[in-house]
């Protein structure tokens, strides 16, 4: 009994170290995402596919893939679903930035994000399981209830926000969606926010809910 309280003790101390260190790790990563420039050529690249936004509006896109690597270093490596086509746009040019790409994901990541079409991906299940990833966090990160919420969060409203017609196009009121005829992304269709687990995006790793529903398509990242 007496070997017992100090074995416990120091574990107990470890555990301690272990946590600030975690939470020390998180605010220095996020400080560097937060702070991170990103190469000018993805919003010219982004223009270039969808001429119609404005430069104000490209920098709403640059804010959603600083978004997007936020969701990533909080998902404790677990796949997290792109829920933003012209973010996956914007993502696409970074990579192509190899060396620099490869700095930021170690130093914002602890490790390189992969990028992997959803074709590629085991299941649907795993698409699913990103994208409801996704949702949480992000509703998590805008105090919005993520079973009832009131607002979309920022990277799951911003398609429809940049008239992106190939875009993922997300909606509060489910029962809008199952009077569309189409039932799918962009600008004939949508998908049920409230429902998010019924639909599929682009995804970056760092179950089903029992609803019903399409699911779109993209690419991913492990």
């Amino acid at each position: 009994m007496d070997v017992f309280f100090p074995i416990l003790f120091f574990f107990a101390v470890i555990l301690i170290f272990f946590v600030i260190y975690q939470k020390a790790l998180i605010r220095k990563r996020t400080s560097f995402i937060n702070k991170y420039e990103f190469p000018k050529t993805i919003k010219s690249k982004v223009a270039q596919i969808y001429p119609h936004l404005e430069s104000d509006e490209l920098e709403k896109v640059i804010r959603g893939l600083r978004e997007y690597f936020h969701l990533i270093s909080l998902s404790q490596q677990k796949m997290v679903a792109m829920p933003s086509q012209v973010v996956d746009v914007a993502w696409h040019e970074f990579i192509l930035y190899t060396k620099e790409y490869s700095l930021f994901c170690s130093m914002a990541l602890g490790r390189f994000l992969h990028h992997t079409p959803a074709e590629a991906m085991k299941s649907k299940n795993e698409a699913q399981s990103g994208i409801k990833r996704a949702w949480r966090i992000s509703c998590h990160r805008e105090l919005i209830n993520p079973f009832k919420p009131k607002r979309l969060p920022m990277i799951f409203a911003l398609d429809a926000s940049l008239r992106i017609e190939d875009g993922f196009h997300y909606e509060l009121d489910c029962m809008k969606l199952k009077s569309s005829t189409t039932g799918g992304g962009g600008s004939d269709g949508g998908y049920c926010g409230s429902h998010i687990g019924c639909s599929s995006g682009c995804a970056g790793s760092a179950g089903n809910d029992g609803c019903s529903g399409g699911s779109g398509s993209g690419c991913g990242g492990d």
